[in-house]
């Protein structure tokens, strides 16, 4: 969650530190620091501030020049936002400077035999332990004292070190949080995401758990935390700078909304197969004998990607005929479920390294299970892991809460629907009529986006209220989960999701002027059981936005879709909820990017 990025080599490093972290602040933006040095300095320097990086920026002094350097954008988790708990840390005798994304889970004994051994501590944080074992360890070179350092640590950690005493290399290690390396000419760079690269390199290798690098300007070189050797080939990263500009817009959600129409074509293309009324998915690895096999399809995310995989199980079952559900990978990996193989897993994640979606993942492949990897980012920890999948090609997503993803990713679970489906007893005529619905995607989107201006009219009636309630019901309940879920997070407005066939067991009790309904309400085999809960809504002095195909009488407002094939409608009916959700926070003054609490990828437990 947090924001790493580091350089080595012949130039200025402060600038190219601080730019590095104003690309990477979504991750992390309570706090954040800098440590800079050069072959000639003599010690490290650092500069460290509460609040965003433009505070840092402010805090940096003319003269801090070097040429090595390691800087940090934090998202709290030990101790709250202060300039003291701000990463970097470093030792008593300013030698020793760490940044690090992660958890370490044994934090407090270490710190309990570190003070009793007469160490003082100035933070809060987990990270200062790294610090002062990797100042106190007996191992000769930098690299051996923080291999010595890890083998003593439990947790999660991806870490940046520099050494006074060590002043030519950076050395790094992962586990379970990213570390990407950048390969420059006479310079190496490295960070927790490629955001902070691509402007200076598109060159680009991905360290695996377990895994160190040292960077030299001139080189690197990789190995496990054994001390072993390990072979890894840069590979280019098909983002480019410009994907993360904000490209004429005010914010970056804003931005990201509408682009949706051209993700959608890019997941969509080269993929569909005319002739067979099918898709082209070689990335699964997995043949049409092993898919006829498959007897259920079990998908696992967090969050959005969630809301994303309960779509596409309703996908999956409607279109293939194969049963099919989501759960929250976070809660999957605690409660030792049974493990079939028969079973497909589905892991879904939008950075491809969300710690509890990874650890899921690592755990059913240790029983010997399948699992399919639904991720954006290429190259990333679940795409390696996983036996097959997909990439849902949505460019860069910089605002924390996500929107062109999870379209993305319906439309990817679309496609795995189609082609399980085309496998087994889907017809050719309903493959074809799914492929001509999934070809008018784009253009769709297109059209809600011509409403903007309406929907912005709404947010700011609905900003008033202190609470939402949102209903689906069967294809429109993952809907209603998932704008619940953006409204809540970009706004700070209190709102609920809940299956509209459960109004009259319980919510209904909540009904009245002052709390605004959302329905989600499609125009199919299901629309008379959405009236007649719009009804008792309506029976209550309830105020009603619906999301329909057609205007709803009993509605207060509507925001019409276009119709689509009623397995694909759900993909379209989140869109305008996406846009409310920003002009409300919009309306409220809130930090839309940025919101509070959150971070972009959730790294650790």
């Amino acid at each position: 969650m947090c924001g790493i990025v580091g350089y080595i080599g012949k130039r200025d490093v402060a600038p190219l530190l601080l730019e590095g972290l104003q690309r990477l602040e979504y991750r992390g933006y309570d706090s954040a620091g800098i440590v800079v040095t050069s072959p000639k300095a003599a010690g490290l320097k650092m500069v460290k501030a509460k609040g965003r990086v433009r505070d840092l920026e402010a805090k940096v002094p003319a003269r801090f020049k070097g040429t090595t350097g390691i800087a940090h954008t934090r998202w709290a988790t030990h101790g709250a936002p202060s300039d003291v708990n701000a990463h970097p840390h470093m030792d008593a005798d300013n030698k020793v400077a760490v940044v690090h994304n992660g958890i370490i889970d044994n934090a407090a004994e270490l710190r309990r035999k570190l003070e009793a051994d007469g160490v003082e501590f100035l933070s809060e944080t987990d990270t200062e332990v790294l610090v002062h074992l990797i100042a106190r360890a007996q191992a000769g070179s930098l690299e051996d004292k923080v291999r010595e350092t890890l083998r003593v640590i439990e947790g999660t950690y991806g870490i940046a070190v520099m050494h006074a005493d060590f002043p030519d290399r950076i050395v790094v290690a992962r586990n379970g949080s990213p570390v990407v390396l950048g390969i420059g000419e006479k310079e190496m760079f490295v960070a927790s995401d490629i955001a902070a690269l691509v402007t200076h390199t598109r060159q680009i290798v991905t360290l695996d758990d377990g895994e160190m690098a040292t960077l030299t300007a001139d080189d690197f070189r990789t190995y496990t935390t054994e001390g072993t050797r390990t072979t890894s080939e840069p590979t280019t990263v098909e983002w480019e700078a410009a994907s993360y500009d904000m490209g004429g817009h005010d914010t970056y959600m804003h931005k990201e909304i509408h682009e949706q129409a051209e993700a959608v074509d890019r997941v969509l293309r080269g993929r569909i197969d005319d002739r067979f009324s099918t898709v082209h998915l070689g990335g699964l690895n997995l043949d049409a004998r092993e898919a006829r096999l498959i007897r259920r399809v079990k998908i696992l995310g967090c969050g959005t990607s969630y809301h994303a995989g309960m779509i596409g199980a309703q996908m999956i079952e409607e279109l293939a005929r194969i049963p099919a559900d989501a759960e929250p990978a976070s809660e999957f990996r605690y409660r030792n479920a049974v493990v079939d193989p028969d079973t497909l897993y589905v892991a879904v994640s939008q950075s491809g390294e969300t710690y509890d979606v990874l650890a899921a993942v690592q755990e059913l492949k240790r029983k010997g299970a399948r699992v399919l990897g639904i991720v954006n980012v290429v190259g990333s920890a679940i795409a390696r892991e996983a036996d097959g999948g997909m990439y849902v090609h949505a460019g860069p997503e910089v605002c924390v809460v996500s929107t062109k993803c999870f379209t993305n990713t319906t439309v990817a679970f679309a496609l795995l629907a189609l082609h399980l489906g085309r496998t087994r007893d889907l017809s050719v005529r309903d493959g074809k009529r799914i492929i001509e619905g999934l070809r008018k995607l784009p253009a769709q989107i297109s059209e809600v986006m011509k409403q903007e201006e309406e929907i912005k009219q709404l947010a700011a009636e609905y900003a008033e209220a202190r609470s939402m309630l949102f209903i689906g019901r069967v294809r429109g309940y993952p809907v209603a989960r998932e704008a619940s879920l953006k409204l809540k997070e970009v706004s700070y407005i209190h709102a609920e999701a809940y299956p509209a066939s459960e109004l009259k067991h319980g919510p209904l009790a909540l009904i009245e002027p002052a709390l605004p309904t959302v329905a989600i309400v499609p125009d199919d085999d299901l629309l008379e059981k959405n009236r007649a809960a719009m009804e008792e809504i309506k029976a209550r002095s309830g105020q009603i936005l619906a999301v329909a195909h057609q205007a709803q009488e009993k509605a207060d407002h509507t925001i019409l879709v276009p119709k689509n094939e009623d397995e694909l409608d759900p993909i379209l009916m989140g869109i305008p909820l996406q846009l409310l959700a920003y002009h409300t926070a919009l309306a409220l003054g809130r930090d839309i990017d940025k919101p509070r609490n959150l971070a972009k990828s959730v790294t650790v437990e």
